[in-house]
């Protein structure tokens, strides 16, 4: 059974930092390119990152280029999303997805307000 577990979200101020973090089980998760997606209220979900499952390389939506990073521990079986100068328009439900797959977990909400 694939579970998808995301935490570190939470309420932040413009400019400030918040650290995703996604824990993954049930399928071989060194074997899959890894996304962080989000879905603002009224929005479609997005890809905001990815990185691919072993090379370690990675894209970025042009909204966070600069400003976010992922990066994986495949021994742990987590991604994580490094959030840093973070905006308004950075509110969302932030989602990981092993890319390609349907499976998703429940999200965690990110804030960002003053």
């Amino acid at each position: 059974q694939v579970r998808l577990v995301e935490s570190g979200g939470g309420l932040a101020q413009p400019g400030g930092s918040l650290r995703l973090s996604c824990t993954a089980s049930g399928f071989t998760f060194s074997s899959y390119a890894m996304g962080w997606y989000r879905q603002a209220l009224g929005k479609e979900r997005e890809l905001v990152a990815r990185i691919a499952s072993t090379t370690g390389l990675t894209n970025y939506a042009d909204s966070v280029k600069g400003r976010f990073t992922i990066s994986r521990v495949n021994a742990r079986n987590t991604v994580y999303l490094q959030m840093d100068n973070l905006k308004p328009e950075d509110t969302a439900l932030y989602y990981c997805n092993p890319m390609g797959s349907t499976y998703w977990g429940q999200g965690t909400q990110v804030t960002v307000s003053s």
